[in-house]
């Protein structure tokens, strides 16, 4: 019988549209309501709100591209300082691989095997210490730029869901309530498959995105409606 493989693959890209997406259906709307406490006129809550996007999606954007530039030099520098030692300290990094192997049970005469073995070639050796000594894999060169296009463009589609209702209703009050409404429910949604991707438990984990929206949302009115 042939088992299926079931595993979370593209987990990065899976990881940027929960950073964006969660951020950007929690903080415009946070910021929505906190406004429409404030003032009577949507054309001023949907101007904040879109200028809010806007600068959450480069923000956001930004702080994506840098940490994945940052994952990649630390790679390159991790492994410029491998090759180094493989070619000029080669005793020492074979027992290190010895090391490695003794961790899963090989017996002497089998880790000096596999260590004479992987050292005949220089660029599997390096590569087997990054991922096995370090616990380093490499990154894709391009992570940065996709990172930071993915989380922006997240940022954007979950921002502009709390904010539309506000473009089809008179007043603030009343956009708000739809707005609640609608997002609560796509919090909920993106929350159950966030878990189900993540192996969480559905319900539970479709119930904390939302309530944490909620209590950000509530607190931002409170807070206007308490200055305004």
């Amino acid at each position: 019988m042939i088992h299926p493989e079931d595993h979370v693959k593209n987990s990065d890209f899976i990881t940027d549209v929960v950073i964006g997406m969660s951020d950007g259906l929690t903080v415009p709307f946070a910021l929505a309501a906190g406004v429409s406490s404030a003032v009577a006129s949507n054309h001023i809550v949907t101007t904040a709100g879109i200028a809010e996007v806007i600068a959450g999606c480069i923000a956001m954007g930004l702080g994506g591209y840098l940490a994945g530039k940052t994952e990649w030099d630390h790679y390159k520098s991790e492994k410029a300082k491998e090759e180094y030692e493989v070619e000029h300290i080669p005793d020492k990094e074979k027992e290190e691989i010895k090391e490695i192997f003794a961790g899963y049970g090989f017996s002497d005469e089998f880790q000096t095997l596999l260590a004479e073995e992987l050292s005949k070639d220089k660029t599997k050796w390096v590569d087997f210490m990054m991922k096995y000594e370090l616990g380093l894999e490499e990154p894709d060169p391009n992570r940065a730029s996709k990172s930071a296009v993915t989380i922006g463009l997240s940022y954007v589609v979950g921002g502009m869901i709390p904010l539309s209702p506000y473009f089809f209703t008179a007043t603030p009050t009343e956009g708000l309530h739809i707005s609640a409404v609608v997002t609560l429910v796509c919090l909920f949604v993106f929350g159950y498959f966030k878990s189900k991707v993540t192996r969480q438990p559905l319900f539970v984990g479709a119930l904390k995105v939302m309530v944490i929206g909620a209590l950000a949302a509530a607190a931002a009115f409170a807070v206007a409606k308490l200055f305004s």
